[in-house]
């Protein structure tokens, strides 16, 4: 049966390219920090069982340790020349988008067509798995179309983990914290609190509370994932859910986007507002977020009146 420990495989073998072509990279200064920190990633994916909570939490402090006295670096040299890029882009034009619409189609369709065959494939797990065998699908398409070198896509995909470096795991770790926070019981200490400042019988002061709450949890976690069990321990399910009689799915679900709108607020959402602030190579780091603040207010404000007025009929 296929399951997600081969989706692990496949990332570890990604994670462990990385450390190897960092570590015979002399042109990097620090290719040693960088080559130690991908091959602590490529052991967590291969052995993360194995190691168990102790030892995981010691990898993770070695990840951190790594990253916050500056072992990561990363260097210009690798890059595509701006000619070549020209070149194939005039040649094959926007025919290239479809190599990467191969990950989607894939994830789509394996999400519909693996259920039917439980004996083959972990039915909990078939998005994933179809998202990783998108992801090799895409690879043999491009190198079948294009005749890149097989190492090519490792060898760039490292060079685009460098420049990303901490933030690109940032995600991971965050709704591991909200996992963490939510067997901790945050979410009943919170919601404690907050239902305090709430007028007692006051649905609307709820609603704003989970919403806002949402927005802000999102922003101090950098994921909305994470914030989602605090919150609807906290408030959704104690006060809309079950004294306002709520419907469940509506207030999950805009719930959810209302944390989106606290994503879009916050440096912590590395990989949807650091990341391509460093790709992109911006001066102000944090330009993404200050940008996204003029749309993201407007929206938690509608999906608060949306929670308010379809939730409770």
């Amino acid at each position: 049966m296929i399951t997600l420990t081969w989706v692990y495989v496949i990332a570890g073998v990604a994670f462990a390219a990385f450390a190897t072509f960092n570590l015979i990279d002399k042109a990097n200064p620090r290719r040693f920090g960088n080559a130690a920190f991908w091959g602590l990633m490529a052991v967590s994916m291969w052995a993360g069982d194995v190691l168990g909570d102790f030892g995981n939490g010691l990898l993770v402090l070695a990840l951190v340790a790594i990253a916050g006295f500056g072992g990561l670096g990363k260097i210009k040299a690798g890059d595509v020349p701006e000619a070549t890029k020209n070149q194939r882009a005039a040649k094959y034009g926007n025919g290239l988008f479809a190599i990467a619409l191969v990950i989607p189609a894939t994830a789509l369709a394996g999400t519909f067509l693996f259920k039917q065959f439980p004996a083959y494939f972990d039915v909990k797990q078939v998005t994933l798995i179809s998202l990783a065998l998108g992801v090799l699908l895409a690879l043999a398409v491009g190198h079948a179309w294009l005749r890149a070198a097989p190492a090519l896509p490792l060898s760039q995909g490292r060079r685009l983990m460098d420049s990303v470096g901490w933030a690109a795991i940032l995600p991971q770790m965050l709704a591991s914290l909200g996992a963490v926070f939510a067997l901790a019981g945050v979410g009943d200490v919170v919601g404690g609190v907050i239902q305090q400042a709430i007028p007692a019988g006051s649905l609307a002061g709820a609603v704003i509370a989970f919403g806002v709450g949402m927005a802000l949890f999102t922003m101090i976690m950098g994921n909305a994932f994470a914030a989602f069990p605090v919150m609807i321990a906290a408030i959704g399910m104690p006060l809309l859910i079950k004294q306002y009689d709520g419907d469940p799915a509506i207030i999950c679900a805009i719930g959810m986007l209302a944390g989106f709108c606290g994503t879009l607020m916050t440096p912590m959402a590395a990989n949807f507002n650091l990341v391509p602030a460093a790709l992109l190579e911006l001066k102000d780091e944090n330009a993404v977020v200050k940008t996204q603040i003029a749309t993201a207010v407007p929206l938690l404000i509608v999906n608060i009146a949306l929670i308010y007025f379809l939730a409770f009929r």
